[in-house]
């Protein structure tokens, strides 16, 4: 068994030393920018967010696609309503280049006047006609389950993995725990479920459910997670690091590495959430994040770490 000492270290995102990509779109809880996914591609970064209100105006209003060549500011290219979809809210999407050219947006839709959640996809050809791309239903969750936040990764060998949050929604008022499930594709489009690898510790940080924000390496399997004590921290994540075990590769179950959460911000709610990692080309790591203000509203920052072994 490896022990606690010898678990080697994993890059984090951080506020210290951070620049803001997205203010927070008003002041106050509720009002947060982020819910990132991020790619370098061809030099050029590409961003998806999420825009949220309080519940007041409207939760989830809007899903914003941007680029940028210093992946630091950013011009926005495409806008996603929540109107189009006949959602309550949107969430964390998910932003993919197609193998074979092209884009898909994975969104996150509420499903109006309950606590479901499905994921939708949209392909274009590029990244400003996907507010106009070719729609489909990808993940519809289910009556005891709500869908959403995938992570998608594309393996070497053509084969889809995506790690989705799953709220069960068997008892009524504890509809925010959240599981992790790992799912694969040929496409991207049909999925099958491998099963659950990752949820919370009772008695620990994540108790009340974890969720995997972005996967740092496949070889071996390591990840950030979103997780939480109680259902009174829902919205007010931190992100923990979990590894792969027992063998299984990037499908492999997750164990999350003890004395969690890893990181936070020091700041308002303390809330350090869906965390995104774009590698760079010099070995080094840019982290997209959602990070607490003092007043309770959330920016989207970013941050670099260093390469291993570099200072």
């Amino acid at each position: 068994m490896t022990s606690v000492r010898s678990l080697p270290p994993v890059a984090l995102p951080s506020v210290a030393g951070s620049a803001v990509v997205v203010a927070a779109p008003g002041p106050g809880a509720g009002s947060w920018a982020g819910a990132p996914s991020a790619v370098l591609v061809d030099g050029v970064f590409w961003l998806a967010h999420r825009v949220r209100r309080p519940l007041d105006e409207g939760r989830g209003v809007a899903v914003v696609v941007s680029r940028s060549s210093d992946g630091v500011r950013f011009e926005e290219v495409a806008s996603v309503g929540r109107e189009a979809f006949g959602a309550a809210s949107l969430e964390r999407p998910a932003l993919v280049a197609l193998p074979g050219g092209g884009w898909r947006l994975y969104l996150s839709c509420a499903t109006p006047g309950s606590r479901h959640w499905w994921v939708e996809a949209l392909d274009a050809e590029a990244p400003g006609a996907l507010a106009s791309g070719r729609r489909a239903v990808v993940l519809p969750g289910g009556p005891d389950v709500g869908v959403k936040d995938p992570v998608v990764v594309i393996g070497d060998d053509g084969t889809w993995h995506l790690w989705l949050c799953c709220h069960p929604l068997d008892v009524p008022g504890h509809e925010d725990r959240m599981t992790t499930r790992h799912l694969t594709s040929a496409d991207g489009l049909t999925w099958a479920d491998a099963g659950e690898v990752l949820a919370g510790t009772p008695g620990t940080w994540d108790a009340r459910g974890a969720r995997v924000t972005a996967v740092v390496s496949t070889d071996p399997l390591v990840v950030l997670y979103d997780g939480r004590p109680t259902a009174d921290d829902n919205w007010f994540e931190r992100t923990g690091v979990a590894r792969g075990v027992g063998g299984g590769g990037v499908a492999a179950r997750l164990v999350a590495d003890p004395d969690g959460p890893a990181a936070r911000s020091p700041e308002g709610d303390g809330a350090l959430r869906y965390a995104c990692a774009v590698p760079l080309p010099d070995g080094s790591t840019r982290w997209y994040a959602e990070a607490a203000r003092t007043d309770g509203s959330h920016d989207l920052i970013t941050s670099v770490s260093p390469a291993p072994g570099q200072a």
